[in-house]
This record gives C-alpha cells, structure tokens and sequence, in this order.
C-alpha cells in the first residue's frame, strides 16, 4: 500500500513513515498542502494520512483540493486538536484520528479505510 504522509513537522513525519515503513508500506511524504496535490496528482497514493494544522493551506483546504482531484481516494485526518471534528469540511475524510504517542489507532484506521473503498459500497435493501 502506498501511503501519503501530509505533516509539516519534520519529527512527527519521520515517525509515521517509520512505522508505515516497518508495516511493509510504501510512504510518500509531504510537508504541506502544495507538494501533498502534486504527489496525488504523479503518484497516486492508495491513501492520505493529513495533518490539519499547518501553515500555509491549512488540512481542510488541502482535504477539500484532494477530495476533488479523486473522490475515491480514502484520506485520514489525523490532528491533535478534536475540535476540527466538528467542522463540516472535516466530514469529507474517511476518517478522524487525534494525534497519540501510540499509533496503534492511526495504523488500524488507515488499513480499515483503504479496506473499506476497496470493498465498494454495502448493497441496498431493496424496496
């Protein structure tokens, strides 16, 4: 699977892609929103880990500009403030993670999600 880290700080990335890495993924990095649109638009990540508070084009913008480019792709929000969660924009993400030392629950949530889009849809009742 091939995983885009979008996080402005250096530690926090190198982090992720360690651990994404030791699962046997391969990462994409990005340090904002600009290099995080062009690696979706080149690389086509399986899906997009997105920090929201970051300079420049904030995660919510970028979530919005990614969410246009492919509305297939699953992409997690993963922030430390809970407050975005609310934010209607937010409800766009597959997924809301607030930021932990244990990434147990960021792991999990990014293999659900990409297993969820790769399923499709549940079947309707029919009527």
């Amino acid at each position: 699977m091939r995983v885009l880290i979008v996080e402005d700080d250096d530690n926090q990335r190198l982090l992720y892609r360690e651990t994404f890495e030791a699962d046997g993924h391969q990462v994409l990095e990005a340090d904002g929103a600009p290099a995080a649109i062009e690696l979706v638009r080149s690389d086509r990540p399986d899906v997009v880990v997105l920090d929201i508070n970051m300079p420049g084009l904030d995660g919510l913008d970028t979530l919005a500009a990614i969410h246009a480019l492919d509305r297939r792709l699953p992409i997690v929000l993963n922030t430390a403030y809970t407050a975005y969660r609310e934010h209607f924009v937010s409800w766009i993400a597959d997924a809301y993670v607030v930021k932990s030392s244990d990434l147990t629950e960021l792991r999990e949530t990014v293999r659900d999600v990409v297993a969820r889009r790769a399923r499709g849809p549940a079947p309707q009742e029919p009527t």
